[in-house]
């Protein structure tokens, strides 16, 4: 059975960034829903049955029945993005990368601004709702991508990994910045901890 993430902070801790209405919200019913609905859908097929999220949402196309894989696909991508969106927010987040994962973002994006600039251009430009995510390679490199609805880079073939995601669905961010998505954009910098991101990144070096 698949779990939430627990959140290592209080709904009120991101404030003034996040409000707390907007965590309570979002992880007690968004989240929670994704989570409930997966291993609802994960009791339909035994075969889905003790493999990894990774796993499943890599191999999407293993699921025969085509009701079935929708529902996996929209609520194991909900389950997956939301699992990584609140473990990189923290109250104290560290401001900035540092060791291999700070000199991956020179060689890639020249500056970290330069990719705060691209991740931001790529969760505003995305039309309704979705993401935009930092993706890490199992070579180093770093890529960023924005995705549809709770559609993760997992599913993608080139075999990324998302180490860093940003929602852009209303339900982040509507209830304090209401339609000025550019607002709350600006505003998660503030908590998103390159400490944590960078974790990720050294795991899938090592």
């Amino acid at each position: 059975m698949f779990k939430q993430v627990e959140l290592s902070y209080g709904f009120d801790a991101l404030e003034p960034h996040i409000d707390e209405l907007t965590m309570v919200t979002h992880y007690t019913k968004h989240h929670a829903g994704y989570t409930k609905n997966l291993n609802a859908a994960i009791d339909k097929d035994p075969s889905l049955k003790d493999r990894s999220i990774e796993d499943i949402l890599k191999n999407l196309d293993s699921i025969s029945d085509e009701k079935l894989r929708i529902t996996v696909r929209n609520n194991g991508g909900g389950y997956a993005n939301h699992n990584l969106y609140f473990s990189i927010l923290s109250p104290s987040a560290s401001p900035t990368p540092k060791g291999s994962l700070s000199d991956r973002i020179k060689k890639d994006f020249g500056t970290l601004d330069a990719l705060k600039e691209t991740l931001n251009s790529q969760a505003a430009g995305r039309f309704g709702s979705g993401w935009a995510f930092l993706v890490a390679h199992s070579d180093g490199s770093l890529e960023v991508v924005n995705t549809p609805n709770q559609d993760t880079p997992l599913m993608d073939k080139k075999g990324g990994v998302p180490i860093l995601g940003i929602d852009v669905w209303e339900h982040a961010y509507y209830l304090k910045y209401k339609n000025l998505r550019a607002d709350y954009l600006k505003a998660i910098w503030n908590v998103i901890d390159w400490a944590k991101v960078e974790e990720s990144y050294l795991k899938l070096l090592s």
